[in-house]
């Protein structure tokens, strides 16, 4: 099965509004704590090893990234947010730009918030379903890392983080497990992306058996 997000390729990094593509077609932003295997999903989901940069260090992402797939296509890699030390200007001019992206941008058709499987739902996540909530967007909840836990574990939470997010932020938001090592829930990923994107018709999240 041939993969629709296989071109994807960096185009520019944006550190100010005006930096941003011309407001048109359809993009998918991602989100997740520092650390949480936001670039690990990027990259697995695309099938490209290097196209999001892969730190032990957590916070390397300070801009909103942008790759293109397709002309008008976009997947774009969010500030992330947790561990890393910035001076307190930087950090509330990150907060003062996410928060216009999310109220103004009209391209933005999905949102997916990257989580550790371990430690789900913090602050940050939260605050990132509520803007989407808030939009009418579609959110998906990623929870990574899912090998770090028995299969018995990972369907305890992924059920506990579902019934959370539908009580909180409506049934638009979707929940599902992933590790990129492992290649677990690749695909489904790369289904609700493409199906986002209008890439090809997406594949409803499913939960394990």
């Amino acid at each position: 099965m041939s993969n629709p997000l296989a071109s994807a390729q960096y185009v520019l990094a944006a550190h100010l509004p005006r930096q941003l593509p011309a407001d048109g077609g359809r993009e998918v932003a991602f989100a997740g704590r520092s650390n949480a295997g936001k670039s690990s999903a990027l990259n697995a989901m695309t099938g490209q090893n290097k196209l999001a940069r892969t730190s032990k260090t957590p916070g390397r992402t300070q801009q909103l990234v942008y790759f293109g797939v397709q002309p008008d296509r976009w997947l774009v890699d969010l500030p992330g947010y947790g561990y890393a030390k910035v001076p307190p200007d930087l950090r509330e001019h990150w907060k003062t730009f996410i928060n216009g992206y999310f109220r103004e941008r009209q391209a933005l058709a999905g949102l997916v918030v990257v989580m550790d499987i371990r430690h789900p739902l913090r602050e940050f996540d939260q605050q990132m379903l509520a803007y989407a909530a808030a939009r009418g967007l579609p959110a998906h909840c990623l929870l990574t890392k899912a090998d770090k836990l028995s299969r018995g574990a990972q369907g305890t939470t992924l059920l506990q983080v579902r019934r959370e997010v539908h009580a909180e932020y409506g049934e638009a938001t979707s929940v599902q497990l992933f590790s990129a090592p492992s290649r677990i829930g690749v695909d489904e990923l790369r289904g609700v992306v493409a199906g986002w994107l209008e890439l090809g018709a997406p594949v409803a999240p499913t939960a394990p058996a």
